[in-house]
């Protein structure tokens, strides 16, 4: 993985900071360039990744979240959403459509779904009271594409 430029982001576990990373991760790639919509895609998965982590990580409790952005070789986006939270005991079943472990604050359950769709690249890692990372890649077209 060649890596051509990268940030890294801490911020705590509040739902306010959604906006935040999402800013954020915007700032930082208008240097390449982006399409509107590569633009609007990658926002809509890092905004659900981090949600994720503020909803589920660290249930009543509160911990942090680290976003990790590199921009590689050949316009390719690496986003890590790293927390240290509870973890997630069945990742199969958390990526399916529809399923929520909050279920009573009336969540959807779309979250992986919509990150698979938005992204190339999804892979999630998980260790109960360790935490989760989700990592995601995003080839952007050259213009002209």
């Amino acid at each position: 993985m060649e890596v051509i430029n990268s940030i890294k982001f801490t911020m705590p576990s509040l739902s306010v900071n959604e906006s935040a990373a999402r800013a954020v991760v915007s700032s930082f790639l208008i240097q390449t360039d982006p399409t509107v919509e590569e633009l609007s895609d990658i926002r809509t998965a890092v905004s659900e990744a981090v949600t994720n982590a503020v909803v589920h990580a660290y249930r009543g409790t509160s911990g942090t979240i680290e976003l990790t952005v590199k921009l590689l070789k050949d316009r390719e986006i690496y986003i890590r959403v790293k927390d240290r939270g509870c973890g997630i005991p069945d990742i199969s079943k958390a990526m399916e459509p529809l399923f929520t472990t909050a279920p009573e604050e009336e969540r959807s359950g779309l979250g992986f779904s919509v990150m698979q769709s938005f992204m190339d690249k999804l892979s999630v890692r998980s260790a109960a009271g360790k935490g989760t990372t989700v990592t995601m890649r995003k080839r952007l077209s050259y213009h002209g594409d």
